[in-house]
């Protein structure tokens, strides 16, 4: 299957067990891997036949923003139900990086939805 591939999208959001470390914003790093067919897109150079990742990248933006959160699983999982709901991709997976582990580049979850 095709691929769309947003790598590494730097968001804000107020995430975090503690509440101290959910009264500021953190910096994560969002990828996804969006499956659809592009034959078409690449064929008629549409862009009707593709996905608009601008409108996916603001999608994250505002899911991640949305609420306070615990766990970068809820993130995750957000943003992976929000691009199903919106027809974005046919499966989808989705990276989350979080940097709040002392000497350790990051911790991330990742998980793969289809519909």
């Amino acid at each position: 299957m095709d691929k769309i591939i947003i790598k590494d999208l730097e968001v804000d959001a107020h995430i975090g067990v503690a509440d101290a470390e959910r009264a500021q914003p953190q910096r994560l790093l969002v990828t996804v891997e969006m499956e659809r067919d592009l034959v078409e897109a690449g064929r008629t150079d549409s862009e009707a036949a593709t996905t608009r990742y601008d409108l996916v990248a603001n999608m994250i933006h505002d899911v991640a923003s949305r609420r306070p959160r615990k766990l970068v699983e809820t993130v995750a999982a957000e943003i992976a139900d929000a691009i199903l709901h919106h027809k974005f991709a046919s499966a989808v997976t989705v990276e989350v990086k979080k940097f709040s582990i002392p000497r350790s580049r990051y911790v991330s979850v990742r998980i793969c939805r289809a519909q």
